[in-house]
This record gives structure tokens, C-alpha cells and sequence, in this order.
């Protein structure tokens, strides 16, 4: 581990202020899903064991603007009527994070207001010893995301002032340089929590720099165009490249197969088959799927018809990898040391399109002596729903932040972090 964290400072009779990631699922004021909340708890636990002065957490919760608008604009078209400040205070408010945190600790958690005003600093000035204050959600100051650096450290010198240490623990965020990830780190020691530790000493280490061969990567998910740099960073780390979901018929149609309706970006045909022919000339396996769950329609109740070919049909989309695709790629990751998942095989919300996916999940849980490692987003749902999470040696926390670090970008809350 190339960053210092929070074993190499001394935190006693100190005031730290804590990034975490709990960007958690929420549902009118109900959390869905606590895994970010549980996966910080060793990092805030360490710190409160220290005896430091006083704890500040912070985190985002959502895009406030972005996600209103969008629930705005849908309450539009079913002609229903679209109560804004209920959406924000049951969907983007850290009001129940607050409350469900101080139960796991079971230490009172204080909420704060905001991150910024008068009212907030004189609370985080009047904490009692060891106490713990949970500032209002980040992204509710423009300062926070801001393209100006300006505004940014404007909103990070006043954070900075609630401590003497800055740990960050919200790996999930690590891709973004905002005020309370990146410019936060300018003005106090800075050093990184466990969980920070953990995704980049296996990501890092175990994937990107370091991985056991045979090393074979699965990459899902809808297009070609938001996983480019993942893929052309990969073919020269791997030996076999497994590819599902949408971005399957785009490579599909690269080689001259018939893929009837399936999504496919034209724009990325060259691009496509540059990566066949990278894969070629490296020698790596790229495997496709060599038969289909497809359908008529782009429906949860469509009716799945099984191709056992590669090619499909006019008037046929395909919604997911077919049995005879599940058995190659099972047989190509039975030797793997090192596997990275990220992404779905098909339209895994659909129940009867889950087939791949889930199969996948359940391959990878059965490979004995392999660092298996999850990259975030539907695949995390995946191997929860197989129920076979804990046979993952890793499962990131951070889907965009994992991409980007796999794709060999530098993440800004991590370059900021103090070095050995």
C-alpha cells in the first residue's frame, strides 16, 4: 500500500473528519440496502477506539438535482401530481443514515443541518469528547461537484476546519476530484481507511499489477462505448476476455453476425473490431456468446425464444447469453486464478433473463484457490441474489471508481491521499 492510512497517524486527542461512501439505495426515508454503511464500520470503529476528540462524517447521498428532475419529469408523464420536497427529504436527506448508524454503534450519531453554515461549525465546535457528528448531504452545495477550483476549496477549507485528520474511506468516490474527496486532502494530513486500503491493495495489486495467471476477465453491461478503456486496458493483462449483456452484439456484428434487433452502437464498429484484433494479435482468448435468450420485445413478460447459434434473427432482439455460452464460459474460467466481474450477461432486471448472470455468479463461487473479484454495480446484486457473496474474495464498493482504476486512470481522492 502505497498511501498512508490511519495505522500511521496518531489519532488520540484528535479531531477527525471521516469521508465515507453511504450513497446507499434509498426509499421514501427507508434504506434498501446498508452495505456501504456496514462496509465503513471497521474504519469508524478503529477511529472511536483511538479516543479522539471528535468524529465528522460526510458523504453524498444521490444527485439531488439530477435525480429530482428525473422523478419530476416522470410524475409528468403518468399525470401524477410531484411533491419536490418530499422526494428530497425521502430520497437524498442523511436523517435515517444518521439514526440507522448511531443503532449500529450504538453511540448517538448527531446530523447536522449542512456541511457549510454557522449553525453546523458552532455543532461541530460543541461535540462532546469522542462525539460523532454526521454532516447534511454534500451534493446539496453546488461548491461540492463545481468545475471551478475556487469554489471547490471555498467548501473544503470550511471541512477542513472540523479536523486535525482527514480519513478517506469512500473508495466509490475516489474517481471524483469534488471539494469533500480530493480538495479536502490540500489543507490536512490525509491518509485512507480501511476499506480505501482494501479495494486498492486486491484492485491494485491483485488485478491491475500483480494478477495470478491464468487471469480472465468477464465484462457486461449495455454498451462498448462506456467500457472502452477498460477493455483496451485488459487485452494486454488477460488471457481470456469473456463478453456478455448488450455489448455483445455490437462485437457480434464487428465479426459479420446477424443480431436482428439486439442493441448494438454503430458508432463503435471499428472500435470493435480494433479490440478482436488486438485480442488476436495478443494471443487472448475473446469469447462471445455462441447462443441466445431472445426476444420480441424489450418486456419483463415477452416471450423468450432459445437461438442455438450465434447468429439471430430479423425481429429478434437478444436479452441474454443462451445455455450452450454458459457451459464455454464456465469451461474457460475453471482454471482461472484471477477472475474480474463487472457487469451483467443479459437484462438481468428481468427475471427470465437473469439465466446468464446468475450462472456466472455461481461459477465463479466454485472455483477453488482463485482471487475472484466483483467490480461493482449489477454484479454485486448478482452474486447477493445467487447467494454466494461470501465466496467472493472481493466485492468493490465502488463500480465507477473499480472501472477507472482497472482501466489504469489515476483516482483523484486517492492521489491526494499522504504517500509512505
Amino acid at each position: 500500500m502505497r498511501k498512508k492510512t490511519i495505522r500511521d497517524v496518531d489519532l488520540k486527542g484528535k479531531r477527525v473528519i471521516m469521508r465515507v461512501d453511504f450513497n446507499v439505495p434509498m426509499k421514501e426515508g427507508v434504506i434498501q440496502d446498508d452495505t456501504r454503511i456496514q462496509a465503513a464500520l471497521p474504519t469508524i470503529q478503529y477511529i472511536l477506539d483511538q479516543k479522539v476528540k471528535s468524529l465528522v462524517l460526510m458523504s453524498h447521498l444521490g444527485d439531488p438535482k439530477k435525480d429530482t428532475e428525473k422523478a419530476r419529469q416522470k410524475a409528468e408523464k403518468q399525470g401524477k401530481p410531484f411533491d419536490e420536497a418530499k422526494y428530497i427529504e425521502g430520497h437524498h436527506k442523511m436523517g435515517p443514515i444518521a439514526k440507522h448508524l448511531s443503532t449500529l454503534l450504538g453511540k448517538e450519531v448527531r446530523l447536522a443541518p449542512d456541511c457549510m453554515s454557522p449553525e453546523t461549525q458552532k455543532m461541530v465546535a460543541e461535540l462532546p469528547e469522542g462525539g460523532i457528528l454526521m454532516l447534511e448531504n454534500t451534493r446539496f452545495h453546488k461548491e461540492e461537484t463545481s468545475k471551478d477550483p475556487a469554489e471547490r476549496e471555498r467548501m473544503a477549507k470550511i471541512l477542513a476546519s472540523y479536523g486535525d485528520v482527514y480519513v478517506n474511506d469512500a473508495f466509490g468516490t475516489a474517481h471524483r476530484a469534488h471539494a469533500s474527496t480530493e480538495t479536502i486532502a490540500h489543507f490536512l494530513p490525509a491518509v485512507a481507511g480501511f476499506l480505501m486500503e482494501k479495494e486498492l491493495e486486491i484492485l491494485e495489486e491483485k488485478v491491475v499489477k500483480n494478477p495470478a495467471k491464468p487471469f480472465v476477465a468477464i465484462i457486461g453491461g449495455a454498451k462498448v462505448s462506456s467500457k472502452i478503456g477498460v477493455l483496451k486496458n485488459l487485452i494486454s493483462k488477460v488471457d481470456a476476455l469473456l463478453i456478455g449483456g448488450g455489448m455483445a452484439y455490437t462485437f457480434l456484428k464487428a465479426k459479420g453476425i446477424s443480431v436482428g434487433a439486439s442493441l448494438v452502437e454503430e458508432e463503435m464498429l471499428e472500435e470493435a473490431k480494433n479490440i478482436l484484433q488486438t485480442a488476436e494479435k495478443n494471443k487472448v482468448g475473446f469469447y462471445l456468446p455462441v447462443d441466445h435468450l431472445v426476444a420480441q420485445t424489450f418486456s419483463a413478460e415477452a416471450d423468450e425464444k432459445h437461438i442455438a447459434d450465434p447468429n439471430i434473427p430479423e425481429g429478434w432482439m437478444g436479452m441474454d447469453i443462451g445455455p450452450l455460452t454458459i457451459e464455454a464460459f464456465k469451461n474457460t474460467l475453471k482454471n482461472a486464478k484471477t477472475v474480474f466481474w463487472n457487469g451483467p450477461m443479459g437484462v438481468f432486471e428481468f427475471p427470465k433473463f437473469a439465466k446468464g448472470t446468475n450462472a456466472i455468479a455461481e461459477a465463479l463461487a466454485e472455483l477453488k484457490d482463485a482471487v475472484t473479484v466483483i467490480g461493482g454495480g449489477d454484479s454485486v446484486s448478482a452474486v447477493k441474489k445467487a447467494g454466494v457473496s461470501d465466496k467472493m474474495t472481493h466485492i468493490s464498493t465502488g463500480g465507477g471508481a473499480s472501472l477507472e482504476l482497472v482501466e489504469g486512470k489515476p483516482l483523484p481522492g486517492v492521489e491526494a491521499l499522504n504517500d509512505k
